[in-house]
């Protein structure tokens, strides 16, 4: 399976280059491997350059998630994230993600000077 890079995943979300949206539609109608790093590029994109608020976040990550050819690496990691994002308001979805890769590699609690973060469920603040 090929996989997708942070540009690709934006046109399939926000759809506003017709023409690019119609490349990564081609690209990915046979599947296509959406990685972490991706997927959190692409939640930093929305966030500082499309201006999305939460809520917004949390649907496309529940599309990307739902989406009948995507494929994402380590679909658990990113539920998790996905449920502490709605949980730690806040508190970003990447930081969620590390906490939720760490606590699924078996190495929690994440230590953290950010105090908001440290309030979250298996982070500590050190």
């Amino acid at each position: 399976m090929r996989a997708i890079d942070t540009n690709v995943l934006i046109r399939l979300i926000v759809r506003d280059d017709q023409k690019q949206t119609e490349r990564a539609e081609r690209f990915t109608s046979r599947g296509a491997w959406v990685s972490h790093l991706a997927l959190v590029e692409t939640i930093w994109v929305l966030t500082s350059v499309y201006e999305r608020n939460r809520t917004q976040i949390e649907r496309a990550v529940e599309m990307i998630l739902a989406h009948e050819t995507l494929v994402v690496q380590d679909t658990e990691t990113v539920a998790i994230s996905l449920a502490l994002f709605k949980a730690s308001k806040g508190v970003d979805f990447s930081d969620c993600m590390m906490i939720a890769t760490a606590v699924r590699a078996g190495h929690a609690p994440l230590g953290t000077f950010d105090a908001k973060l440290g309030r979250v469920e298996d982070a500590i603040l050190i």
